[in-house]
């Protein structure tokens, strides 16, 4: 029933209620085109009907409407409310105005002819400002270099014709063209183009004897996709895999668990749903969605990496960061019957992030424990004052809202900084003639203490001779005292002009020994 014996197309306002034919109510957006009667919408033009304009088995009288709807708009629409119909999915690609009557008169005669409906009232046809056929200028010139072949003039009208493009006017170099208006797609010199090589014929177009570009020849030095593209494939041949996901996100993910990020975060103006709702401010979130993706179908082993923007808005200014993410959790290694398996933990994310750094050439990058929103624990990492990325496990309350019920430990890079500050030249270094000599240590220290801190300390203390330093074992029990812990050392000592003698050796262990005492408070294990 059409109240009011009126149709009017128009908006309604943002928030109205509107139940379609699929019995679900819809809450409509200010721009969202509606088919009314005198008092409520109908139907959502060019999409879907509402409940009430349904045919029923009681119906004797149908009312016919034809229209022509703005493809963007539909398009919009038909996205936000999540609504892929059939009558969408035509005018999202755009339909032919010029035939709208046509429709509408074989709708009516095919419901006479096979319903035996009778034609009950004349057509009313609203055509205000009708939409114009579109002119294209073309070059020749221009469609020599696109195609790549000569194409004789007479032979490209003969084609556009053929496809009811007109050809209206001609110069010596160019021609004017004439588009129907039901050919939406054609709105381009370049799309004219493509329409002459479409009917010529891909395959009679060969292969030019020189290859040519558009593009620059040289690229410079410092070039961030170059670096990225590096960095990716150390990661790949590491046994990480990219992923690619999207920049809108929930913003009930950092709402639930009360996290902060830089700035406030950018909320979209005309959002397609409320799991899209904001542009991300981590790539943590989206990361997790891949993982329990993975995880949920069995896939449970899993080293990812992400290259992405986070966006932030600051004092009415709006940020992009470039940022590099890193995830593993599952096993370490794949399971074989050579070693047992065991669980990805920090220092497995650890080991990868200082492979990156050094990928970058980055020396003295700092790792300071840090009390993080995302982390039960982790560390910044830091180049002088500036924090260049953080690590740790992922805090679990984080990973349970995502369904995720093992531990995954994620790193995080701004690969602006990291490319500002990386150092591109690679320096062959000759292989040492003299002998490398090894020294093991314990020391028992404050469990505060950490690695970083003896690495830092052992670097200014005897850089010279001392080349390497690791940490083969960590112990911390009821044979050492309450909050203490023992680190087992291993020295690497080498001087590039002559062989180390032992009073040279013991020297420098000696200052080593003296420097731990005096400035960490350790006790040497004898």
């Amino acid at each position: 029933h059409i109240k009011g014996g009126k149709v009017v197309v128009k908006t309604l306002p943002a928030g109205t209620r509107f139940t379609t034919l699929d019995n679900k109510e819809r809450t409509l957006q200010a721009t969202d085109l509606m088919i009314c009667d005198a008092e409520e919408g109908m139907c959502i033009g060019g999409i879907f009907g509402g409940l009430h304009s349904g045919i029923t088995e009681t119906t004797t009288r149908v009312f016919l409407e034809c229209a022509h709807f703005s493809s963007q708009h539909v398009r919009r629409t038909a996205l936000h409310h999540g609504l892929k119909t059939d009558a969408s999915f035509r005018h999202e690609r755009g339909t032919d105005p010029e035939i709208t009557v046509y429709a509408l008169k074989r709708a009516a005669l095919l419901m006479k002819e096979i319903a035996g409906v009778e034609i009950s009232s004349d057509i009313i046809d609203l055509y205000p400002s009708p939409i114009q056929r579109k002119e294209i200028w073309v070059k020749d010139a221009h469609v020599n270099r696109l195609i790549g072949k000569v194409i004789a003039r007479e032979e490209a009208f003969v084609i556009l014709e053929s496809l009811d493009i007109e050809i209206i006017e001609k110069q010596s170099d160019a021609y004017k063209v004439s588009v129907p208006q039901y050919r939406s797609d054609v709105v381009q010199e370049a799309d004219v183009i493509e329409e002459i090589l479409r009917i010529h014929g891909f395959d009679n177009v060969s292969l030019a004897d020189a290859a040519k570009t558009d593009y620059l020849a040289e690229f410079p030095v410092n070039d961030l996709d170059k670096f990225k593209r590096s960095l990716g494939e150390m990661l790949t041949g590491n046994g990480f895999y990219e992923i690619w996901t999207n920049s809108l996100t929930n913003k009930a993910y950092q709402d639930r668990h009360e996290l902060t990020f830089k700035g406030e975060p950018v909320a979209m103006l005309n959002k397609l749903s409320e799991e899209q709702g904001i542009l991300r401010q981590t790539l943590l979130f989206t990361g997790l969605e891949v993982s329990a993706y993975n995880i949920n179908r069995r896939q449970k082993d899993l080293r990812l990496y992400e290259f992405g923007k986070t966006y932030h808005k600051q004092d009415n200014r709006y940020d992009e960061v470039e940022m590099l993410a890193l995830y593993m959790t599952g096993h370490a290694e794949t399971e074989n019957w050579r070693n047992a398996t065991r669980t990805t933990d920090y220092y497995d994310l650890a080991q990868q992030a200082h492979q990156l750094l050094l990928k970058t050439g980055l020396p003295g990058v700092q790792h300071e424990t840090a009390t993080d929103q995302l982390f039960d624990y982790g560390v910044a990492l830091k180049k002088g004052d500036t924090v260049i990325g953080k690590m740790g496990k992922v805090k679990a309350s984080i990973l349970k809202s995502f369904g995720i019920k093992q531990e995954l430990f994620y790193a995080e890079f701004s690969t602006s900084l990291l490319f500002q500050a990386a150092n591109p030249k690679l320096v062959i270094q000759e292989v040492a003639k003299f002998p490398e000599v090894r020294r093991d240590l314990s020391l028992v220290l404050d469990k505060r203490v950490t690695f970083d801190e003896i690495r830092k300390l052992v670097n200014t203390t005897e850089k010279r001779l001392v080349k390497n330093i690791i940490t083969f074992d960590v112990y911390e029990g009821d044979k050492i005292p309450k909050g203490k812990k023992a680190y087992a050392l291993g020295f690497t000592l080498l001087d590039e002009q002559k062989t180390l003698t032992d009073e040279e050796i013991d020297k420098t262990m000696a200052r080593l020994m003296e420097a731990f005492e005096q400035q960490l408070g350790a006790h040497i294990r004898k």
